[in-house]
């Protein structure tokens, strides 16, 4: 019997995007080994990856499907959308990234909109995608990932990728607001500096040193300290919870 409830019953289906490694990998195994049972992940560059969570996924009993979109563009967000059923009871916005750190005067406009699609454009979609079933049962849970960036405006080049963390966190907030009446719970999380493949690809040990020393938990998050947050908002634990984002880091940054 699954531990994880909307407001009108069982959740035992989810949508992850970015599900190929790192939090969204976490979230599939952390949300089937609480009894989900039916899975779709969505992943882009990295198939050898969403294999191994859908192995992983299998041997907990769950069954998914694996779909590659890039959603880091106007027509793979479409494509992806277009192709969806309106039939999960969870939906993660997992799908996100910095793409690459790139100054004010080094940025582009084809950068700022690649960015701009992959965070926010995906999120706002999806969920439009995904949202009629939900509404139709008056049951769901919508979970959107920022980050810290988006209280703190990010590293070196990366106040683009800031800003569109911030805009996940208003977009929770404004469908929260429109969607609670209609039975659906709408929360974001919000990692620090997780110890995974984001920060091996835009940082370097220097910086996650220099993290560590500023952190009063006095290390890195792990990809499971965000998908046990994720558990909890999918859990009855969490049913008044509306439009918050949760910050996760070890205290490195306290509002």
């Amino acid at each position: 019997m699954t531990q994880l409830e909307g407001p009108q019953g069982p959740l035992e289906s989810a949508l992850i995007t970015g599900a190929s490694r790192g939090i969204g990998a976490a979230t599939a195994v952390t949300l089937a080994q609480a009894g989900v049972r039916k899975f779709l992940l969505q992943f882009n560059s990295y198939p050898e990856g969403a294999a191994e969570v859908q192995a992983a996924l299998a041997k907990l009993g769950a069954e998914s499907t694996l779909v590659q979109a890039n959603l880091a563009t106007v027509d793979g967000i479409e494509r992806f959308c277009a192709e969806l059923k309106p039939e999960w009871d969870i939906l993660v916005n997992n799908a996100g990234s910095l793409v690459k750190r790139a100054k004010l005067l080094e940025y582009t406009p084809e950068l700022f909109d690649e960015v701009m699609n992959l965070n926010v454009k995906s999120v706002y979609f999806i969920t439009k995608a995904i949202a009629p079933g939900m509404i139709e049962r008056k049951n769901g849970v919508v979970i959107n990932l920022s980050s810290i960036a988006a209280r703190n405006g990010g590293g070196p080049g990366a106040t683009v990728y800031a800003a569109a963390k911030a805009a996940v966190a208003a977009i929770t907030k404004g469908l929260a607001k429109e969607l609670a009446p209609q039975g659906l719970r709408v929360n974001a999380v919000s990692p620090g500096t997780v110890d995974n493949h984001f920060h091996e690809v835009f940082s370097n040990r220097q910086i996650l040193d220099s993290v560590v020393a500023q952190t009063p938990a006095g290390r890195l998050s792990t990809n499971e300290d965000v998908s046990d947050v994720v558990l909890f908002l999918c859990s009855p634990a969490a049913r008044y919870i509306q439009g918050q984002t949760i910050e996760i880091n070890g205290g490195m940054y306290m509002v």
